[in-house]
């Protein structure tokens, strides 16, 4: 049986079915004795690379980030994203403040239109091209609740405000 949560946690990349044989393989390897956590996580990895899921994905897709038991998406969950980068287990996305690599489960398409699609591409970029961590708190807190919107346009308010930012901050993006 294991000792602790931390040992444990790889295996909740798994089907629950498949999880406690993955936990017997870990023990196996550990001669019997309590696997260490990269000890599951090996095993786990090795379990998850024989049941490779097809990457369905494509560039220019627009995706919403599920943070779920990722430590590394925090904070990002229910951001909109654009995939710039299709892989086998992952998608690198840029979000409004950078780019990001994202595993298959962590990712839900939108399932927009190209218009759409391209429509979110150009708000990314003008976020993108203001956004910095020098700005005043409530500017970034705006352009990060944009980076959240489950839709594919701006609102009249959302666009001006935007355009607003965007010649407030022109001289600094030039530098």
């Amino acid at each position: 049986m294991p000792t602790n949560e931390w040992q444990i946690r790889p295996l909740t990349k798994l089907e629950p079915e498949v999880q406690s044989e993955a936990w017997q393989q870990a023990v196996e390897s550990a001669n019997g004795k309590v696997p260490s956590h990269r000890i599951v996580k090996d095993v786990v990895q090795r379990i998850m690379e024989k049941t490779k899921v097809p990457n369905t994905y494509q560039i220019g897709e627009i995706c919403q980030i599920l943070a779920k038991d990722n430590p590394d998406l925090r904070g990002k969950g229910g951001c909109w994203c654009i995939v710039t980068g299709v892989h086998d287990y992952s998608c690198t996305v840029k979000i409004w403040n950078g780019e990001l690599a994202v595993g298959l489960k962590h990712l839900k398409s939108y399932e927009y239109l190209p218009q759409d699609c391209e429509q979110m591409r150009e708000v990314c970029d003008r976020i993108s091209r203001v956004y910095s961590p020098a700005l005043e708190e409530s500017v970034q807190k705006f352009l990060e609740s944009l980076g959240k919107l489950n839709r594919a346009y701006l609102t009249g308010v959302e666009e001006k405000v935007l355009k607003v930012l965007e010649s407030e901050y022109s001289n600094e993006i030039t530098l």
